[in-house]
Formats: structure tokens, sequence, C-alpha cells
């Protein structure tokens, strides 16, 4: 988006003034006048245009005239033709008060340099309105991406305070189930949601981290669900030292996981595998989520549930694309892939 500030504005219009002052001069040129007089004669010229034009500039800065009020302008156009042909002649007269021919050449040319400064003067009014015009459209702009960008982060902040009450309720009622017939399980436990609780309240400002930092994070959430399920729950995370060095939206994964964790154990009877593979390249760090699902007690086709469609609208919030993630089922298998764009 260009920027409309006053430096730009001061740059742009001296330079446009310069350019007028040196086609006015070459004009006077070829009309037989001296290169020094034809620069004196421009340069006063336009720099009375110029100040006009900063006139110009003040006004509009307070005072933006509506379609039904344009006469005014153009009143004001000509007046100032006017007064700067009249102040023109009284300084240019008074410097060459004994050049006879310059003088009648002045006599001569006024009604055309009249005419000259109000073109002139239109022209820099006409900028100096546009200017302010894609200067009040930049900030409406801007305050709308602005909105749109408080929106987006209060829904990002949202959905992850959505993911965590039903997690949080298990984990105490699966504490509280223990504090009698297993008191050091359910020490260890609490321990373990509050390293989680911790961790989650320190990424939620944060828009990337480091793929390590956070499958440190899922390994806490796992340890606490292990404690829960006991046995039954194993997990397999695959992924090399570069993949670590990877970037992913915190809070990514154990959605993900949850979800792998409700088709799995909660719908098959036995141990559960669950099985967590991350790749990447220089576009997309991909993550592949595999469980096992009954065909008799799960639906998967019937949608991912809250958690995967909550994955879905942050990656959309974050990249604008509804593309970076897909479910699929096969063999009594239930598999989530997430591509997380890598930018440079």
């Amino acid at each position: 988006m260009q920027d409309f500030t006053f430096n730009r504005f001061v740059r742009i219009y001296i330079t446009i003034g310069t350019i007028f002052t040196l086609i006015h001069a070459y004009i006077l040129i070829t009309f037989n006048i001296p290169v020094k007089q034809a620069l004196v004669d421009a340069s006063i010229n336009n720099i009375l245009i110029l100040l006009a034009g900063v006139g110009t500039y003040n006004i509009l800065r307070y005072y933006k005239p509506i379609r039904e009020s344009l006469v005014y302008p153009r009143v004001w156009a000509i007046l100032q033709a006017i007064i700067i042909t009249v102040i023109f002649n009284a300084i240019v007269r008074s410097i060459y008060v004994d050049d006879d021919a310059y003088i009648n050449f002045l006599n001569t040319s006024k009604l055309i340099r009249g005419v000259y400064n109000l073109l002139n003067i239109t022209l820099m009014s006409v900028f100096v309105f546009l200017w302010f015009l894609f200067s009040d459209e930049q900030k409406k702009q801007q305050r709308i991406l602005d909105a749109e960008k408080l929106n987006r982060e209060a829904e990002l902040v949202s959905l992850r305070q959505q993911l965590q009450p039903h997690f949080l309720f298990n984990s105490l009622n699966s504490i509280s189930a223990l504090v009698g017939t297993r008191p050091e399980e359910a020490r260890k436990m609490i321990h373990q949601l509050s390293d989680f609780l911790r961790g989650t309240l320190r990424k939620d400002e944060q828009e990337t981290i480091l793929l390590s930092d956070e499958i440190n994070h899922l390994k806490l959430y796992l340890d606490i669900e292990k404690v829960r399920f006991g046995h039954r729950l194993s997990t397999n995370i695959l992924a090399d030292s570069e993949v670590l060095k990877c970037r992913i939206p915190p809070l990514i994964l154990q959605p993900l996981v949850e979800n792998a964790i409700k088709f799995g154990l909660y719908d098959v009877a036995g141990d559960v595998n669950i099985s967590i593979i991350c790749s990447c390249n220089t576009q997309f760090l991909t993550v592949t989520v595999t469980n096992p699902f009954d065909d008799q007690t799960s639906s998967p086709k019937k949608g991912a549930g809250f958690g995967l469609s909550s994955v879905q609208r942050r990656l959309y919030l974050l990249f604008a694309r509804n593309d970076l993630i897909t479910t699929s089922h096969q063999h009594n298998l239930f598999t989530t892939i997430v591509k997380i764009p890598q930018t440079v």
C-alpha cells in the first residue's frame, strides 16, 4: 500500500513544481527571452503557484468540499490565478524596470500568463485534492485491516480457550478418582496438568513456535492422558532433528491427538497406538496423525468434530487457506494430515 505521508507529499510536490519551472523557462526561451531572464521569470511565477498550492493543502486539511459545493474551489482557483498574476507582474517589473523589451513582453502575454497560472493552480489543486482523497482511503483501509486483525486475534483466542475446558474437566475427574486409591499418581497428574496449562498460557500470544517446543508440550498432554488410560494408550512420534526446527502455530497438535484418542480409546477395545509422523520441505511442515477406529462404533464419515474443525478454522485465520487439513479412513485406520506453510 502506498505511503501517503507529508514528507512524501513535499518531495513529489517540489518535483512537480521544478518540472513546471523548467517547461516554463524553455517556452520563454523559444520566444527569444534570455536564459537567465527566462529562469528568473519561471522561478518567480512557479514559486507563487507552489505557495498557492500550499495554501490549498492547508485548507483541505480542515475542509473537504462536497460535490454540491465544488463551485467554491473553482472560484478560489480563479482568484488565486488573478492574485498570482498581479503579484508576479509587480515583482518582475521592479526587477526589470529598465528592460523595455521584457516589459512589453509582459504586457502582451498578460492574458496568456493568467490562463497558464489558472491551469497550473487547477492542476496543483487537483493533485492536492487527490492526495488527500487517497490518503483518507488508505487510512480507511488500514482501519478495516486493523479491525479484521483484532477480530481474527479475538477468534483465535476464543478457539484456543474452547479447546481446554473439556480436557481440564476430564483431567480433574481423573485426579478426583485417583486421590483415594492412587494418591501418588494423582499428585503426579496434578503437576503434569499444571505444567501443561502453564505452557498453554505462555504460548497464547505467539503466532508460531518451533515444532520441538510444540512436541514437548504435546508430551505433557500425553503424559496426563496415559495416567488416565494406563497401558491402553501408547504413542509413536517420529520427527528428525531438521524437522524439529520447522515452525508451527502453538497448540495445533494437541487437538489432533485428542481427536485420535477420542476415536481410538473411546470406541476401540484393547490397546491403542497413535502414530504422529512429521516431515518438512521448503513449503510445508506436514504432520500425519493415525489412530485405529472401529467401523461398528466410530463414525468418522460424519465429521471431524470440534477439535479438527477448530484447527481448520485457526489455520484459515492464520494462512487464509481451507486446504491445509484433510482426513481419511481405511483398513480400520483414521488419518489426519495437516500442512503448515513455512515462510522464509
